[in-house]
């Protein structure tokens, strides 16, 4: 308690993407005012990751109480010391304003009350930098009960259970991935994780590396262990600069504690991982391409078959996960595979996370069940969009998906159902448009993004994205005719 010196309080302040808006100033700031007012033996003050509601930058959370800030300045934290921390109360101002006026507490607020967080569990209450928070909060102890309880087979059969598709885009059930590379035959096995996430709008890969990295590094140790591999990569942007410190980081870390390396955990168990960052290739997140970037060869794909599970990186079985899917795999391990599938729909289990961005008056990650309407994300999530705006379409799925019109806000989004309308759920990129968007603007904006991206290799891109983006060009200068719509 307060008087014996002992910890009561946490202040939460979001120090990843939230720095954009001084956020390392306003924890400076707290530094100063709890030494000033003698709170710093009672009140915890943790930089965290992402908390979600990005809008709000910078987030800052407070706890046991779970109030929640938006938006404060340096400026403003004498006052939150004074008003909340020292004399029990609300700064209503910095508070989530709905309809009928403030809304201090976090659960209360929409645009967390209709997200189940799986994944993003730990983001935003744990210090990223810190391995001792991550272990308060239960990380690594499914990799204990799986390399001293379960056999390697289990946990696939466990997996496999939980209805778990690749959350990178093409939606592979894992399980079935993984029993593939671990009946590949061959010494030497290797395990990836892809964290390069190359689409406009997308951070959703970013957001979980820098908020919780030692999520995805028991996830890669699990996967490790199910398949049979001694060496893994993250292959993650070297745009994601946040993302790799606090990877190096947690690594470093993992290694101290013994759940990286040799006899992990003494069980006997071998594993290392590196990272490699990426050059900002867009064609480098597929999987191919990918490989031949940690050989050091240019990034361009090869047909398949051979697939990266009989023949991978360096010629050897080799097993690619995007960073969402193995993030979801300790979550698998603690509720059961069952409880998992109960999540999300009959062909597409669980959650999904998705960058709520573009016309939506609370941008930010959030966190839902695979089956979710694009109403509920838009509206009850996002808030709808800015005042004197109508939705128009949802952006979905990068620069190979599509958009999804206003007649489909009912539709439930998962992997089936959104390609039937022309999209791709893809990894997560959620751009909603207004009523004042232009989508031939649009159209021409990712040709250009796909013809800049183009890795040269194929006539039908290297030329094929220039010429359309030349027609575009001249649509969009007013020089159009009726036949562009046919050769485009």
């Amino acid at each position: 308690d307060a008087q014996a010196g002992r910890l009561t309080r946490a202040v939460r302040i979001c120090a990843t993407g939230c720095r954009a808006l001084c956020a390392l100033e306003v924890h400076a700031a707290f530094e100063k005012e709890l030494a000033s007012a003698g709170l710093t033996k009672t009140v915890a003050l943790i930089k965290t990751g992402c908390q979600g509601i990005c809008a709000g930058a910078p987030v800052i959370g407070i706890d046991p109480e779970g109030i929640l800030y938006l938006g404060a300045k340096s400026a403003d934290v004498p006052e939150i010391v004074r008003t909340t921390l020292l004399g029990g109360g609300v700064v209503d101002r910095l508070c989530f304003q709905g309809q009928n006026g403030p809304i201090p507490r976090r659960a209360d607020i929409p645009f967390f009350s209709a997200q189940k967080q799986i994944v993003l569990d730990r983001c935003g209450r744990i210090d990223p930098t810190d391995i001792e928070s991550a272990l308060a909060e239960g990380a690594y102890e499914m990799l204990e009960r799986a390399l001293t309880g379960m056999e390697p087979q289990a946990v696939i059969d466990e997996v496999t259970v939980s209805g778990l598709r690749g959350r990178g885009g093409a939606g592979f059930p894992t399980g079935k991935q993984w029993s593939l590379s671990r009946a590949a035959k061959n010494d030497i096995k290797y395990l990836i994780c892809n964290a390069d996430e190359g689409d406009p709008g997308a951070f959703m890969d970013r957001a979980v590396v820098e908020g919780d990295p030692h999520a995805v590094l028991e996830g890669m140790l699990i996967a490790a262990y199910a398949i049979g591999a001694e060496h893994g990569y993250v292959y993650v942007r070297a745009e994601y600069p946040i993302a790799i410190e606090h990877l190096k980081i947690a690594i470093s870390q993992a290694k101290e504690r013994g759940l990286l390396g040799d006899n992990i955990l003494g069980t006997g168990m071998k594993f290392d991982v590196k990272i490699k960052a990426g050059a900002g290739a867009f064609v480098c997140g597929e999987e191919t391409a990918l490989m031949a970037s940690i050989e050091g060869k240019r990034g361009q794909p090869r047909p398949r078959p051979p697939y990266p599970a009989q023949s991978g990186l360096w010629g050897k079985p080799t097993n690619i996960n995007n960073v969402e899917t193995l993030a979801n795999i300790p979550a698998i391990l603690r509720m059961g595979g069952e409880a998992y599938a109960r999540l999300g729909t009959k062909t597409s289990r669980g959650t999904k996370i998705f960058a709520l961005a573009g016309k939506v008056k609370y941008t930010g990650l959030v966190e839902v069940p695979i089956g979710i309407t694009l109403r509920r994300l838009f509206s009850d999530i996002g808030g709808g969009g800015p005042a004197g705006t109508s939705f128009k379409a949802a952006q979905m799925g990068g620069p190979s998906g599509g958009c999804v019109p206003a007649r489909y806000l009912d539709m439930p989004i998962d992997y089936e159902t959104v390609k039937e309308v022309g999209a791709i759920m893809g990894s997560g990129g959620l751009i909603i448009l207004d009523d004042a968007t232009c989508m031939v603007d649009l159209a021409r904006y990712f040709m250009d993004f796909c013809s800049k991206e183009s890795c040269g290799k194929c006539p039908p891109c290297r030329i094929g994205t220039t010429r359309m983006l030349e027609i575009l060009n001249r649509i969009c200068a007013g020089k159009g005719a009726p036949k562009d719509i046919a050769r485009l």
